[in-house]
């Protein structure tokens, strides 16, 4: 199958840890920032209708992804396409070689922008001038640098130039980052807001308030999105679902399940992800070379 962007390779890159599934909804990798993350790969199955809080952008490594908001529509193809915040969609990346499909929280300075700018009805395309930059990028990355580094970098270059150039928020207050800290050591307990206040040694009514301010989530979406970051982290390094559950905070693999296909459309078992390359290594395989 060929590309229509230019300097994609069709080959599946694989690396020595990497591990195939034979059936489910893919296989690939998964890199997360504050506020954000992304899944790459290939798709082995559509994904069933599911909505989910974060706003989701998707595209393939050439044009044609396909979205409906019900299983009553027909599909509709898509160079690139964004997905409101809970609004009900399936999708089907089996007709690309490749896919992304980034989860960009909505209420962090880029989810906002893009809602204010694409999202005023329902699923919607991104224009093909935003994307042909970045999206060969963002897969060159995947493909040939092979780091973590390399494709978040890549990744946030596209939300960049989807959004006209709004910049992150970034965490300054010393109270709130002392606050982050601590939750991402204790993901594996209940983490109320009263326990991470204290932690900022604010109240919680005005702890509250500033987590927004600096971050640009509410506490308890921030929660549960670090939680999920940790599955994929662990699962990633090998854990079973099971201890991946435990130690990111959910009750147990069933409750992850429920949550991720809730949010996802699909539980984490449907999945299957590799370890990108540690920052500074390379590869060793050339474009166009099957590893």
């Amino acid at each position: 199958m060929g590309s229509n962007l230019p300097g994609i390779v069709t080959g599946f890159p694989r690396h020595e840890g990497e591990r195939i599934m034979s059936n489910g909804t893919g296989t690939g990798h998964f890199v997360s920032w504050d506020g954000g993350s992304l899944m790459v790969g290939r798709a082995k199955g559509i994904v069933p209708i599911h909505a989910h809080y974060a706003i989701q952008i998707a595209f393939g490594s050439q044009p044609g992804i396909r979205f409906r908001s019900s299983e009553r529509e027909n599909w509709t193809e898509y160079g690139g396409a964004i997905i409101p915040s809970r609004q009900p969609h399936t999708m089907d990346a089996t007709v690309v070689p490749f896919n992304v499909v980034m989860f960009i929280e909505p209420e962090t300075r880029e989810g906002r922008a893009l809602s204010e700018i694409y999202l005023r009805d329902g699923i919607a395309a991104l224009p093909d001038d935003k994307l042909a930059d970045v999206v060969p990028q963002l897969f060159a990355a995947w493909q040939e640098q092979r780091t973590a580094g390399a494709v978040t970098e890549a990744a946030r270059r596209v939300v960049y130039a989807l959004t006209g150039g709004v910049e992150p928020a970034v965490v300054s207050d010393q109270r709130i980052l002392r606050a982050i800290s601590y939750i991402k050591s204790h993901l594996d307990s209940e983490l109320t807001l009263e326990e991470v206040a204290g932690e900022a040694y604010l109240s919680p009514s005005r702890f509250r308030h500033l987590f927004v301010e600096e971050t640009g989530m509410a506490l308890r979406p921030y929660i549960l999105w670090r939680r999920f970051v940790r599955v994929w982290e662990l699962l990633t390094d090998g854990a079973s679902l099971s201890t991946a559950a435990h130690r990111a905070g959910f009750a147990d693999a069933a409750h992850l399940s429920r949550t991720s296909r809730r949010m996802f459309g699909f539980p984490p078992s449907a999945l299957q992800v590799g370890a990108l390359q540690p920052e500074g290594t390379t590869h060793g395989v050339s474009r166009g070379q099957s590893p």
